[in-house]
């Protein structure tokens, strides 16, 4: 009988997470589509990229969304049993609580063991990945040929050029081009122009002919306006980060044998995600028990309100961490037990508080 209401409690908590986190992704998909698509439009990335780098970017966003699943997943599944008085006749028929309890540790500690290796593994190769990839797919935009009607941004968006036909020969006809520098904008129109590349990348350069040129300060009535036979436009590009920098795409090893700061606040936030999992995963046990006459989804916003205290105190933890203000050796741990003492102090409170009134009322 044990073994059976176990499977049924590890059935229910098991489907409730799996829709919590299908919930929570397609949330997290949305953004990150509209995020890739907007920096794809502005830096002209290639089409062959964009889903590879909304793949990388959900695969990031793993480590975050499991274990609030996992919470918000177990309380609404025990939330559930309480309400339709399935663990009261579970505890009357004499079923004890560690039975109930046992499969949504085992499923606690699996899920931190599979957390563990995507934040220690798999989610810093996807970043490093993932900015190789955006890098490779700017610079490929901005060196690709232009192509006739469409606009085209330049050096990180400070320039924007229009041709209304391309040539054979490479000759651009009916060009636009529209410049920043400071306040000041210089917008020019020619009849005929030339695109090239520098031999080192650094800089493209647009050869203007027959055209009228534009300059001033918006909002002020001082403008100029020139004709040129022949007018030279160059544009600085952004520096390709041949090497990728980015802590959160150093591979675990590498931060472990760091002695900076930073290196160590990163290496104990990656330690710390399943850990956060598994403790999520023991006190949303206590935090889901329902009093009567309680509605199933009573505890939910209170496991919201745990999540949230518990990601921001490992957040400020990491950050003070990185700037030196908590030690090393303190790392983020100190965290785990504080949100342990809140959910003892948010279960038991109620009762404690109402013994001290008894106590209070009889003195």
């Amino acid at each position: 009988m044990g073994k059976t209401i176990g499977r049924y409690v590890l059935r229910e908590v098991l489907s409730a997470w799996l829709l919590m986190m299908a919930v929570l992704l397609i949330i997290l998909t949305t953004y990150e589509v509209a995020a890739v698509l907007e920096r794809a439009a502005a830096d002209q990335f290639p089409q062959g990229v964009i889903l590879r780098l909304i793949y990388l970017g959900l695969l990031q966003y793993v480590s975050l969304v499991a274990p609030m699943a996992l919470l918000l997943g177990i309380v609404w599944a025990f939330g559930r049993l309480y309400h339709d008085s399935e663990m009261a006749a579970a505890l009357a028929c004499g079923v004890r609580p560690a039975v109930l309890y046992r499969p949504v540790i085992g499923l606690g500690l699996l899920v931190a063991a599979a957390l563990a290796a995507v934040t220690l593994v798999l989610a810093p190769a996807a970043t490093y990945q993932a900015l190789t990839l955006r890098d490779q797919a700017i610079r490929a935009g901005q060196f690709a040929p232009l192509a006739p009607g469409q606009f085209r941004a330049f050096g990180g968006g400070s320039a924007v050029v229009y041709a209304q036909r391309v040539e054979p020969d490479g000759t651009l006809a009916n060009v636009f081009i529209e410049r920043t520098r400071g306040p000041v904008v210089e917008v020019a129109l020619a009849d005929r122009a030339r695109h090239t590349v520098s031999p080192d990348g650094s800089t493209q350069t647009i050869e203007l002919y027959h055209g009228e040129r534009f300059e001033g300060v918006p909002g002020s009535a001082e403008f100029r306006m020139m004709r040129f036979a022949e007018h030279t436009v160059p544009i600085p590009m952004p520096r390709a980060n041949t090497v990728v920098t980015d802590l959160d795409a150093a591979p675990t090893a590498a931060l472990y044998a760091a002695a900076g700061p930073r290196h160590q606040a990163k290496l104990q936030w990656r330690i710390a995600l399943p850990l956060m999992c598994l403790v999520l995963a023991v006190i949303a046990l206590p935090l889901a028990r329902l009093r009567p006459r309680q509605g199933r989804y009573a505890r939910v916003w209170l496991a919201l309100v745990v999540y949230v205290v518990y990601l921001n105190l490992l957040t400020a933890g990491e950050a003070w961490l990185g700037r030196g203000t908590l030690p090393v050796a303190l790392g983020l741990w100190w965290v785990h037990a504080v949100v342990i003492l809140l959910a003892i102090a948010i279960v038991r409170g109620p009762a404690v508080a109402h013994a001290l009134r008894h106590r209070l009322v009889r003195a």
